[in-house]
């Protein structure tokens, strides 16, 4: 995963490019999207390019500033909370854009693709305050990982290149390049079949009642 990070501001040159580069990954990647100008509503976008002065004024300590670009974008998009401390690689895409959380000290590498409802973030305040000064609390990302719906990546673990995680999963440990993770699939039941309860720590039966 290769990253680099400038706290100067970018040449106009550039940051066309990067605009660019941003529409270019909506239509590559959401097939719903046939124009570069229908790209422009993507509703993830306002947050991403919102985090990026963001960012630099997140690491010149203008923290306040900072954050209020960051609850802009979070209206903006309708629910994309980027903190501003987060370090974002080139060509992310985040499909439909709600309610995604990426922590203060995420490291998202490039092209990565995030789903709706996805969370990376801590294990909680309880741990934390136990944590060293320095000592992260959030996940890192390598390049063109994937991110399902729901899915929660916490804690401070490394999620490798290429990696799949599986919608509503929930990973807390390190995660080896190219690897799938996923979450138990649903079982289904068959109308009226008995189903297994504890009670009391012995097993009843039950009817399923069908609808």
């Amino acid at each position: 995963m290769s990253i680099a990070f400038r706290t100067g501001r970018p040449p106009r040159a550039g940051l066309v490019h990067r605009l660019r580069e941003d529409l270019n990954v909506v239509a590559d990647r959401d097939p719903a999207v046939r124009t570069r100008a229908e790209a422009l509503l993507a509703p993830f976008l306002p947050a991403l390019w919102l985090h990026r002065p963001a960012s630099r004024l997140h690491a010149r300590g203008h923290r306040v500033t900072a954050r209020v670009l960051s609850l802009a974008g979070r209206f903006l998009s309708g629910g994309v909370d980027i903190h501003p401390g987060a370090r974002v690689g080139r060509r992310l895409f985040i499909d439909h854009a709600a309610a995604v959380v990426i922590g203060e000290d995420a490291v998202i590498g490039d092209d990565v693709t995030l789903y709706h409802q996805v969370t990376l973030g801590a294990v909680g305040w309880w741990r934390d305050r136990r944590r060293l000064p320095g000592e992260r609390r959030h996940p890192t990302l390598g390049d063109r990982v994937v991110v399902g719906a729901g899915a929660s990546v916490l804690g401070p673990v490394r999620i490798g290149d290429d990696s799949l995680i599986g919608a509503h999963a929930l990973v807390t440990t390190d995660v080896p390049a190219g690897s799938r993770v996923g979450a138990p699939p649903s079982e289904i039941q068959p109308k009226g079949r008995p189903v297994l309860t504890r009670a009391g720590g012995t097993e009843t039966k039950r009817k399923r009642s069908g609808l």
